[in-house]
């Protein structure tokens, strides 16, 4: 076996991870000196390195064109599918950010390793993206899901706020037995975990296939825990409700992204052979996925748990896509459907968290849905962003999740005649998403038809954020076809 060299590792490629990594060890080293009651200046300085890791991102993207970069001896690929992804993790970091800035010191939780711990799982995130190695992947789940699992629980002595750390790591540990076990099988079934050795094994002699089908259904439990598929999403409502809510914003778009990161190059780089298996399975998971998730949203009280259940349901839509990836020709376009519905639910949902913290009150309390009766008399231009989120949310004009469904249903119906399961997930997917309206269209009424205060306490960096996702949400859902282009070029490389 010939020895790596250094210019196999090929550091460039994955420099604006490198950056993020690096930079989250310059914050937490910083903040030992930043003083108790200054820990909004640790923020400021992690927008610094997203700013910097964002900017040599762009250059790498526009530099790139169709041509993978290669790093690490080929278990790093920072092709345009990873690039495209990468760009939603930065983004979605900066607006976190931009939520705990007031919202830590309010609730008496202001930490500076905060903003430490969301840089190291957006590295993990990034990290997944790109990985082309099965042990790359299990690497980059572990530091994306640790620090979440510390974050989570950062608002102790909140009983609700440990409740969720314990119960997020227990289940997050067992699902990685899972991952780890899958991979230990697919290594035995085809005698390597590098993606593209998968594929060539799958496609000559695998020393045994029955292990390596065997070991991708167990991958499928730890990355579908991940992302909050039914039925492993039983952790999901009880975390979002306890942690910190800016922690629950990031969570729910990063973590799910990073998720379906890797589940998209797992499935489609190194089993195509058997896609029409895992196609069916993937189609099944979406069913029940969206079917769950709308229907239990449904009764909730709560906004963090309605939104944990509509972060299921939307799991359950974005599986669509996936389970349209089993066919080759279809597999570039659902792929772009899935990346582009992942960026506008991460404008839509963290719009919406915006919300929720300025209703929310410095205990933590305020969060049903109640609250934001009277929203729209109080803070109109608020309440208006907030509708705006819950119609992108159901799917309705003029937004960014009405043009994301309809992608991730179209690249469904491209390949329906030739899996008819697909035209049925595609039926479901539209009825449950009529479902969704009643629930999202209830906060609604709420702030504009009931009798409150609406009381709301904005701060200047939350505004920001505010500002930004309303502008996106509405701006992609009047003219998606420049970000959902620049998707479909970059994803390109993605199955060839």
């Amino acid at each position: 076996m010939e020895l790596p060299t250094l210019a196999s590792f090929n550091l460039a490629a994955a420099l604006p991870m490198l950056i993020v990594a690096g930079w989250a060890i310059v914050v937490l080293t910083a903040d030992l000196f930043i003083p108790s009651g200054h820990k909004h200046w640790t923020a400021w300085l992690s927008l610094v390195g997203l700013v910097g890791a964002g900017v040599v991102l762009g250059i790498q993207f526009a530099a790139s064109g169709q041509q993978p970069l290669i790093a690490f001896n080929g278990m790093f690929v920072a092709d345009g599918f990873a690039l495209f992804l990468q760009a939603v993790f930065l983004f979605s970091a900066f607006v976190s950010i931009l939520l705990a800035v007031n919202y830590l010191s309010r609730r008496g939780i202001e930490r500076g390793e905060y903003y430490t711990l969301l840089l190291f799982t957006t590295t993990g995130m990034m990290l997944m993206s790109a990985a082309a190695d099965m042990i790359v992947v299990f690497l980059a789940l572990e530091l994306l899901s640790i620090p979440l699992y510390v974050l989570s629980g950062l608002a102790k002595p909140d009983i609700r706020s440990e409740e969720a750390a314990m119960k997020y790591f227990l289940l997050g540990a067992f699902a990685s037995g899972f991952f780890v076990y899958g991979i230990a099988l697919i290594y035995g079934g085809t005698g390597t975990t590098a993606l593209t050795g998968i594929l060539g094994a799958l496609a000559g002699d695998a020393p045994n296939m029955t292990f390596a089908v065997i070991g991708l259904g167990l991958v499928l439990v730890g990355l579908g825990f991940k992302v909050a598929a039914a039925p492993f999403h039983m952790w999901t409502p009880d975390v979002y409700q306890g942690a910190p809510t800016p922690v629950t914003a990031f969570m729910s778009v990063g973590a799910k992204a990073g998720g379906f990161a890797a589940l998209l190059r797992v499935l489609i780089t190194a089993f195509p052979s058997i896609s029409a298996e895992w196609g069916t399975i993937i189609a099944v998971l979406a069913l029940l996925t969206m079917i769950l998730g709308n229907f239990i949203a449904v009764s909730q009280t709560d906004i963090k748990r309605m939104l944990a259940y509509s972060s299921i349901a939307h799991a359950g839509y974005i599986l669509v896509a996936v389970a349209a990836a089993q066919f080759a020709d279809v597999a570039p376009f659902a792929a772009s459907a899935a990346a582009f519905y992942l960026f506008t639910y991460a404008l839509t949902n963290l719009g919406a968290f915006a919300v929720i913290i300025a209703i929310e009150h410095n205990d933590g309390s305020g969060t049903a849905i109640t609250d934001f009766s009277g929203l729209a008399h109080s803070r109109p231009l608020m309440a208006a962003a907030m509708l705006l989120f819950m119609l992108s949310l159901t799917g309705l004009p003029p937004s960014a999740g009405m043009v994301g469904k309809f992608f991730v249903f179209q690249a469904a119906l491209m390949g329906a005649s030739r899996d008819p399961l697909l035209l049925a997930v595609v039926i479901v997917g539209v009825l449950t998403s009529v479902v969704s309206a009643f629930y999202y269209i209830r906060v609604v009424i709420m702030m504009y038809m009931r009798e409150g205060k609406g009381h709301a306490a904005p701060q200047p960096a939350l505004l920001a954020a505010l500002a930004i996702t309303t502008i996106g949400t509405f701006a992609i859902g009047i003219i998606p076809a420049p970000i959902f282009q620049i998707a479909q070029k970059a994803l390109l490389a993605l199955s060839s």
